[in-house]
């Protein structure tokens, strides 16, 4: 695995996206936690986020217009 300039490795869209899922869930475990602090690059996670939460809100929406129409 690559090391970035502060020692970080480099995780994978994967990586980072199995993570903010779990996150979302709300269970995950603290050990996992922890590697996944030092292995994803905290922009990638922020994106990520944004990106299922767009997701979320959108899926909400045309459910609520399936249910409404």
């Amino acid at each position: 695995m690559a090391r970035d300039d502060k020692g970080r490795g480099r995780g994978s869209i994967l990586q980072t996206t199995k993570a903010v899922a779990w996150a979302f869930l709300g269970i995950r475990r603290n050990s996992d936690y922890q590697q996944d602090m030092g292995r994803l690059n905290p922009f990638h996670v922020v994106v990520a986020a944004l990106v299922a939460v767009a997701l979320f809100v959108g899926g909400l929406i045309g459910l609520v217009h399936w249910i409404a129409g």
